[in-house]
């Protein structure tokens, strides 16, 4: 499936390529961005992780559609969206996202998260998109609200972050209960 570009009023989703490298290490590098992702990988892990973005994608899958999310104004590049399909039998996803620390606080999150739900129930007919956020960030927590999600569990101590324990929050959104 070729994955067309999403435009917002204020966004253009594309596909992950090459040239999104440095956009990827630097969210990977971050430590505002990592604070409840995930510990600092080695530079080798994230070129595999980044590589395995780029095949031709489809929601047959077993790999994320990274899409690169760019400022249509200015023209840069402000962070990542996309979801792992997970498509037999249930036709689920799960969502993911980062943006980078100087674009929080704007909306561009809930806009390019609305763009991505779109995609997903009108194009690929996905059932259902899920979503994990580790406790503690509480403004994942909003935007997933925001757009339609609901909480629908909490597994405790289900992660590592810096050697501290952390919840793990599950929100699910349904395609007919989508906003």
């Amino acid at each position: 499936m070729t994955v067309p570009t999403l435009e917002t009023p204020r966004l253009i989703l594309t596909q992950n390529c090459q040239e999104d490298w440095p956009l990827f290490l630097q969210l990977e590098r971050d430590p505002d961005v990592l604070r409840y992702i995930s510990d600092q990988r080695s530079e080798e892990e994230l070129r595999n992780r980044f590589a395995r973005r780029l095949p031709v994608w489809s929601k047959l899958s077993e790999q994320w559609l990274g899409l690169t999310v760019k400022e249509k104004k200015s023209g840069i590049k402000i962070g990542m969206h996309g979801f792992m399909p997970m498509w037999q039998p249930y036709r689920q996803a799960e969502l993911g996202y980062s943006f980078l620390p100087d674009w929080h606080g704007h909306g561009y999150a809930s806009e390019a998260t609305r763009a991505v739900i779109e995609f997903a129930f009108a194009i690929c007919g996905f059932h259902k998109l899920t979503a994990t956020v580790t406790s503690g960030n509480n403004e994942s927590v909003k935007l997933l609200q925001k757009v339609g999600f609901l909480q629908e569990g909490c597994l405790r101590d289900n992660f590592i972050i810096g050697g501290n324990w952390y919840d793990d929050l599950k929100f699910g959104l349904l395609e007919r209960d989508r906003k």
